[in-house]
């Protein structure tokens, strides 16, 4: 298994990429910004974006974004292939373009937003820190692109304060070890709040 920076001679996975990630959000049964094969080449084809792959075989991606003239990047479109999965590739796919980010944005801020508990437990790990909506980019076409993802009616409802996605933060001027541990005990409660969302959400 090899995880590399992804360029152009990747185009080939592209459509894989995109059907990998809307079947997995079907399976999940959770909200996900669809993505087309031409956003994901333009991620390939600058760079900023890494692939999995064993042999010529598609295993991962996650690419980067970026927002606010470079000021804020995300880290998008994590996927692991079904086949590849239950390996703990996630998590080093997550680090590689984590790591990726940092190089080539050494001074933004890095965020996510997901409503996986798998994710936020590895954002964590790297340092990342929940914060409110507040605190991310508000560049309207970030927010944009959460308008095919089914729950987009939460975040319009709340005036893009809320939504059942959660918002994580990576500031390299004030990450420290205190702030993780700190922040272990916000992901404990925000586990708990998030499972409760999903059951209830499940339950209707």
């Amino acid at each position: 298994m090899k995880i590399v920076i992804a360029n152009a001679s990747h185009f080939k996975y592209a459509q894989t990429i995109c059907d990998t990630i809307a079947d997995s959000a079907q399976v999940r049964g959770t909200g996900i910004a669809k993505r087309t094969p031409e956003y994901i080449k333009k991620k390939l084809e600058n760079g900023n974006a890494v692939i999995a792959l064993e042999g010529d075989t598609f295993a991962g991606f996650c690419y980067i974004e970026v927002w606010g003239h470079e000021k804020f990047v995300a880290n998008s479109g994590l996927i692991v292939h079904p086949d590849f999965r239950n390996q703990g590739l996630a998590k080093k796919i997550k680090k590689a373009i984590f790591e990726l980010s940092i190089t080539k944005f050494p001074n933004a801020k890095i965020f996510g937003i997901t409503t996986g508990l798998a994710v936020m437990k590895i954002n964590y790990d790297l340092g990342y820190k929940p914060v409110t909506f507040s605190e991310l980019t508000d560049d309207p076409d970030f927010w944009k692109g959460c308008q095919t993802c089914k729950n987009f009616d939460v975040l319009t409802r709340t005036d893009q304060k809320m939504c059942l996605c959660t918002g994580m933060l990576y500031d390299p001027e004030s990450a420290t070890k205190k702030d993780k541990i700190v922040n272990g005990k916000a992901f404990k409660r925000l586990k708990s709040i998030k499972e409760s969302l999903f059951l209830k959400k499940k339950s209707k």
